[in-house]
């Protein structure tokens, strides 16, 4: 995953640092947050550490103790299944905008984006993680709808741990090949301007996407068609 950034407070930073450690995996989902333990692993003080858990808490990665200790929030059938209801219609209508209204510079982008974006292997790098991202980012960019992206950046950061369960099923190389060819697919139909068909294959993307994976083996009940 991307390294934090300079952060300017010390909350800020334990927050970067545990945030990232979250999404990643580091912390697995329902694992304890020893405030002893974390704050001098991460090199700040209780007070900042808990000012960050609390943002954590409102982000709903973190769940707040009654006492000293937290808990990773745990991966859930209903979130797996919100997840996956939301981006099943806000991706395809980012696609369809895109396909609209993309500019040469966003078609150059996504040209770029797609040269380095191959589907996840059951044990992903931070190369492999920060390309799939890239990829869809630029399509998400294209919209030209500035609180699309910003909704879809922030689906993608807490649905990356659900792509992490679902990568658990190791896919077949059939399966593979169906996302690259479905990336591929996208970048066509946006630069051809086919709004229509940019719409069909993201929605198509996302029904046999790694959170589509997660959602059936917590158990979640299909998104509506």
């Amino acid at each position: 995953m991307i390294q934090p950034l300079p952060a300017a407070t010390k909350s800020e930073f334990a927050y970067q640092v545990l945030r990232e450690q979250i999404l990643s995996g580091e912390l697995a989902p329902g694992q304890v947050l020893n405030q002893a333990v974390l704050a001098p692993a991460i090199g700040v003080s209780t007070t900042p550490l808990r000012e960050a858990l609390r943002r954590l808490s409102a982000e709903g990665l973190v769940d707040l103790g009654t006492h000293r200790d937290s808990r990773v929030s745990p991966l859930t059938a209903e979130e797996a299944r919100d997840l996956l209801e939301i981006r099943r219609s806000l991706d395809p209508l980012a696609a369809s905008l895109a396909a609209e209204r993309r500019t040469t510079e966003d078609i150059r982008l996504i040209r770029e984006a797609a040269q380095q974006v191959h589907a996840l292997p059951d044990d992903p790098s931070v190369p492999d993680l920060v390309a799939h991202r890239r990829f869809h980012a630029a399509v998400y960019r294209a919209s030209h709808n500035d609180l699309l992206v910003t909704t879809l950046d922030a689906l993608w950061d807490k649905a990356d741990r659900y792509r992490r369960l679902g990568l658990e099923a190791r896919r077949s190389q059939a399966d593979r090949d169906q996302k690259d060819g479905e990336h591929r697919e996208l970048l066509d139909c946006i630069v051809a301007g086919d709004v229509d068909g940019a719409a069909a294959v993201m929605r198509r993307h996302i029904d046999t996407s790694l959170g589509a994976t997660a959602a059936s083996r917590l158990g979640a009940r299909p998104a509506a068609v």
